[in-house]
């Protein structure tokens, strides 16, 4: 029927008037949400929006040595900021920041992209160590330009000529895979810091707490004012146990060769001094090392970014006969011990040479004293293969070879101690007795670095007093840094009274005449020690090699001790080709006189000013009139230059660069 309407149904009617009062309602509850529930979160938020947070970089510690002389400082240096808070488009403004900062736009805009995961607030580091005309180019363009800033950080400013490079070791900026690992975690981008040495082994004591400023910007993201400031904190100073002027001398007496010097204290454990060359130059890496620079030191044959010290698994050579010696005289067999050498012997059907066949000598009949001060092979092979390996290997472990030594210095290594159960664990394989022969003069499968033969040899020394070693006191450290190891500070391994003055009146014997290295003799200074030279190459490699393999030439060991019981300090020099130990034992003779010397209390120069510049240390000998001797020792010297805006501060000494 035409014109009749339609009714709509009371039960839809009152549907939509309830989906009509619940949309109300919710729009209700949202609105009252907003207003009253969040109200302090968007107030928090459009701060925000016109406050801006400005970071203070906190400087790192200083590092200083036994007597509180700076080794490792802070210069003031300026960064530029890419602040990314504001609504500007910062791909756009690329070019005219790249021209101004002498940068690459493509560069500006990767580094744009790669940072678009990080929270707005926190800004992209453009260029570190900015030059004065590009700090200008940023103030002059804040109008045009208000997403750069600048900020103030601190430079670590390190000795000149790589020295004490590997010890203090060198900081870099943490990187985005850095930042994915758990020890990371609470750093953000840009934060500076330890990555080899003690750098990074104290890197949570010396690095600070960073502070920041709270700054007014208007809504094109341009300063307006201040409000407050949290001052930054600084890290803590650290004090080593290094003697600066001992380093000096054995940054000298290393000068020139490829190796390592371990100058320790035998009684405490604290190192007193420690190179390894080559070095490089840590101030390279102080702000950002060039790709160039870098792929030079990764790929150097010679290895400067290596600290030979606790890095470099050698075979000790005759350094080691000392372990063998306490192993046989302990074991009662090298007592009454009386070898015939005639240049050379034979074992299970092999000919083993002694050194002497070279120099067209023999050694006669040897005995245990003569066998350590004359070096002869052929006594320690017989004492070798009486011994055994494992019994060798008891003693060498005992002695710490074949694991760290627990110094506190990141990535140590730890060296190689055969036995039969190392050969069936890493091989599957026996060992062979034959295979002993070798042992017995530090070579075969035996391999040390220099620290674990300076704590070794001088625990002998010491009458079997082990030490763990260190570059910084415990007691210097906060309560909650512990160094890890799992290595005791002091154990005691009995050594007979009677063997220990056998092996350390030989090892006296070594540096006068009759011994390996006489011309190392110190007049006055009861110094002791033990020689050693070790193959890089079998012999038999050599011969198939031809002419390149006659190039490649020995390793040359020294150990020595002052005095030869119980000693003050013990020095490890390790020549890398230096082919011969007697002249290891001369570098190690220099690190030992300098140490007596300034035991003895002769002038020393702590403080003093010429040109500008602050003599904070030097070492100096009596002259030779004086001391009765020939030699006129002068360790070096160590200045800071007031002078100089970018590096304050230098080491210089004879045949360094200045």
């Amino acid at each position: 029927m035409f014109g009749r309407e339609e009714k709509v149904s009371a039960y839809r009617l009152t549907a939509v008037q309830y989906v009509v009062l619940f949309i109300f309602l919710l729009l209700a509850y949202g609105l009252w949400r907003l207003q009253v529930m969040q109200s302090g979160k968007y107030s928090l938020l459009a701060e925000q929006n016109r406050v801006r947070n400005v970071p203070i970089l906190a400087p790192r510690g200083k590092i200083l040595d036994r007597e509180g002389r700076i080794i490792v400082d802070n210069y003031p240096s300026f960064s530029a900021l890419l602040l990314r808070d504001s609504a500007r488009d910062l791909n756009a403004d690329a070019d005219a920041i790249a021209k101004g900062l002498h940068l690459n736009a493509d560069e500006i805009r990767q580094r744009i992209h790669r940072a678009a995961w990080m929270p707005q607030y926190q800004p992209i580091y453009l260029k570190e160590d900015i030059t004065p005309d590009e700090l200008a180019f940023i103030e002059a363009h804040k109008n045009e330009l208000p997403e750069l800033d600048t900020i103030m950080a601190h430079r670590r400013l390190y000795p000149r000529s790589g020295f004490m490079a590997h010890l203090v070791g060198y900081v870099g900026e943490v990187t985005e895979d850095m930042l994915n690992q758990p020890q990371f975690e609470l750093y953000n981008p840009g934060d500076v810091v330890g990555v080899s040495g003690v750098e990074k082994e104290y890197n949570s004591v010396l690095m600070g707490k960073n502070g920041f400023r709270r700054a007014i910007v208007n809504s094109h993201g341009r300063e307006m004012g201040r409000l407050d400031e949290t001052p930054a904190e600084p890290g803590k100073q650290l004090k080593l146990t290094v003697d600066l002027d001992l380093q000096i001398a054995a940054e000298q007496a290393l000068e020139g060769r490829n190796g390592a010097i371990v100058a320790m204290d035998p009684r405490t454990g604290e190192i007193l001094a420690m190179v390894s060359r080559p070095t490089f130059d840590p101030n390279d890496f102080a702000v950002k090392i060039s790709k160039g620079e870098w792929n030079k030191l990764v790929t150097d044959e010679n290895h400067p970014l290596l600290n030979k010290a606790i890095q470099a698994q050698l075979a000790p050579g005759s350094t080691f006969k000392i372990i063998m010696a306490t192993a046989g005289l302990q074991e009662g067999i090298a007592q009454d011990m009386h070898v015939t050498c005639n240049g050379g012997a034979s074992f299970y059907g092999r000919y083993f040479k002694c050194w002497v066949v070279a120099e067209h000598r023999t050694h006669g009949v040897v005995e245990i004293s003569k066998a350590i001060y004359q070096s002869c092979d052929v006594f320690f092979y017989t004492l070798a293969e009486r011994l055994g390996i494992d019994r060798i290997a008891k003693w060498a472990t005992a002695l710490g070879l074949g694991q760290k030594t627990g110094i506190d210095l990141p990535q140590e290594v730890t060296g190689v101690m055969p036995s039969e159960e190392w050969k069936i664990k890493n091989f599957k394989q026996k060992w062979y007795a034959g295979e002993t022969i070798s042992v017995g003069i530090g070579q075969g499968a035996v391999a040390a670095t220099p620290i674990q033969m300076a704590r070794a040899i001088g625990a002998i020394a010491s009458g079997g007093l082990l030490v763990r070693p260190h570059v910084i006191n415990p007691t210097d450290l906060p309560a909650k840094v512990i160094p890890a190891s799992n290595v005791p500070a002091e154990s005691h391994l009995p050594i007979d009274p009677q063997n220990w003055e056998i092996i350390t009146d030989a090892m006296a014997a070594v540096v006068n005449p009759g011994g390996t290295a006489p011309s190392a003799h110190l007049q006055g200074i009861d110094f002791a020690g033990k020689t050693g030279s070790a193959q890089t190459i079998s012999n038999a490699l050599k011969a198939r090699m031809g002419a390149a393999g006659k190039a490649m030439k020995d390793n040359g060991w020294f150990v020595g001790v002052t005095p030869r019981r119980n000693p003050e300090i013990v020095v490890c020099t390790l020549l890398e080709e230096g082919e011969h130990g007697y002249l290891a034992a001369r570098t190690a003779a220099q690190v030992i006189k300098a140490y007596v010397e300034k035991q003895r209390r002769l002038p020393t120069k702590v403080a003093g000013s010429k040109d500008g510049k602050v003599d904070v240390g030097a070492v100096w000998s009596e002259p030779a009139s004086e001391q009765g001797g020939s030699d006129h020792l002068q360790a070096g010297r160590f200045f800071v230059d007031v002078t100089r805006k970018r590096a304050p501060w230098a080491v210089a000494a004879p045949g360094m660069n200045q």
